[in-house]
């Protein structure tokens, strides 16, 4: 059992004023289960450096069927908790979409999607198999007005190995979000290996913690001081606008 009022260990802070990459908002996708164990993490980030996080709840038609509206609404609620809860950190919610018929839909009806500052998108696809309408989705996405933002890239097989794939989306505007615990090992050494080749290529251009629990915010204070660390703050990202 995690003692979720353990006050934060002193820790060095990272540069990144803004987390754009969590799953925080307790009970409705596969991250945190109680505002509890949310407030804890908050504490760690609080520790860390970080003065907001914009928390992502998944949106998967066949998983987690959540909605603006449902995400808001639970953002209001851990707020309510963490009101008296002697904590500085800003707690805002977009949302990460999984890139399938139903969010293309979605951006195509011109609903409201949940955005992260100034219309940046966040989305995922599956881990494996590049969608058939990858391109095609990021070009909808810039023609509707919004700025996507690819979620991990570095954990997604089909390119790992296609560096023209690569280089092809970013011509196309797409930006990429780094998972913090990819460049650990953390996922597995091949996503560590991919996520350095792409931060050595300056390719990145926000970093996330991607934190779904407590565990996961423990590894992310355990790395503190690992080799990577250093390449990691030698670069500049844009996490620090969208306070």
């Amino acid at each position: 059992m995690f003692n979720f009022f353990k006050k934060a260990p002193e820790i060095k802070k990272l540069p990144f004023l803004v987390d754009i990459h969590s799953h925080l908002l307790p009970g409705i996708d596969d991250g945190v289960k109680s505002f509890e164990e949310s407030l804890h993490i908050l504490k760690i980030f609080e520790g860390l450096g970080y003065k907001k996080v914009i928390t992502t709840p998944h949106v998967m038609s066949d998983y987690y069927k959540n909605t603006s509206e449902s995400i808001l609404n639970k953002l209001h609620q851990t707020r309510d908790f963490l009101k008296d809860k002697n904590i500085d950190i800003k707690l805002d919610a977009a949302a990460e979409y999984y890139l399938d018929e139903n969010f293309i839909e979605q951006l195509m009806s011109n609903e409201k999607l949940l955005t992260l500052g100034d219309n940046y998108l966040l989305f995922e696809t599956s881990f494996l198999n590049k969608p058939a309408f990858l391109e095609d989705a990021i070009f909808n996405i810039n023609t509707q007005g919004y700025k996507p933002v690819l979620a991990h890239p570095e954990r997604y097989g089909y390119l790992e190995n296609d560096e023209g794939l690569v280089d092809n989306l970013k011509n196309m505007g797409l930006y990429f979000q780094l998972n913090y615990l990819s460049l650990t090992g953390f996922y597995s050494k091949s996503i560590q290996k991919f996520a350095v080749k792409l931060l050595k290529r300056n390719l990145i251009d926000f970093i996330g913690t991607d934190c779904h629990n407590a565990f996961q915010a423990s590894e992310i204070i355990k790395s503190l001081g690992t080799r990577n660390m250093k390449l990691l703050m030698s670069q500049h990202f844009k996490n620090g606008s969208l306070l």
